[in-house]
């Protein structure tokens, strides 16, 4: 498999076998190396990259980098794939594809107070080409690209596509501000106005504040659950 093409503002380094690229970006970005490197590790069988981010605003409003990177995925995918293939984004970073799970997206910084410039900001993704099991059927409510009418589908170039649509809305929210990335994820938010259930509340999804936290309704008491509460942390 050859090498993707990327961005100017972007570079990509290849890891295989059971390295994890969201591992090895959050090391890499621990030790300093440069914004905009693509970790990836592609195969027939999946996609796995994560993109190693230095954000020069607070760790809250930086986490708004989960939703420009999972629109920048939903972009990629509807330029190659099927036109009837639908992609929609869990607020947690799960995605569906004609509403079953496939694959995700993940977040980890350097650090995890909200108003404090947290240095480094990576965001992975994860997405099956093939399915994990031999008996699909086992699993209805979840999939992979090849059964979702993808099989013409190059895992190298949705990568290439990923890092060009992402790049496009990271370079938008920071001329225009949130409102267009705010604008864009409303119609691809899944299950927003249904019952969640989520760090041990239950309530009716009714919308997310300026920073993405999600506004769950229960009663006549609103609470917010902020996006850092996603934060993967290293132990």
């Amino acid at each position: 498999m050859s090498a993707p093409s990327f961005p100017p503002l972007m570079s990509g380094l290849a890891v295989t076998g059971a390295i994890s690229p969201f591992d090895k970006a959050r090391a890499m970005a621990a030790l300093g190396c440069d914004a905009g490197l693509i970790v990836h590790n592609v195969t027939d069988r999946q996609l796995a990259a994560a993109l190693v981010m230095a954000p020069e605003v607070p760790l809250a409003q930086a986490m708004a980098m989960l939703p420009a990177c999972g629109i920048g995925f939903q972009n990629a995918l509807g330029a190659l794939a099927p036109p009837e293939v639908a992609v929609h984004l869990e607020w947690s970073g799960g995605i569906r594809v004609n509403g079953a799970r496939c694959g995700r997206l993940r977040v980890a910084a350097g650090g995890t107070d909200p108003a404090a410039l947290p240095g480094w900001l990576v965001v992975g993704l994860d997405v099956p080409i093939t399915p994990g099991t031999d008996h699909p059927g086992e699993t209805p409510d979840e999939t992979a690209l090849l059964e979702e009418g993808c099989a013409e589908l190059d895992p190298l170039m949705l990568l290439e596509a990923w890092a060009r649509h992402t790049l496009v809305w990271i370079t938008r929210w920071e001329d225009e501000g949130p409102r267009p990335l705010h604008a864009e994820w409303r119609g691809l938010a899944w299950g927003m106005g249904e019952a969640v259930t989520l760090d041990g509340l239950t309530g009716t999804w009714v919308g997310v504040d300026e920073d993405f936290g999600m506004l769950m309704r229960e009663g006549d008491i609103t609470h917010l659950i902020p996006l850092t509460s996603l934060l993967e942390v290293t132990q």
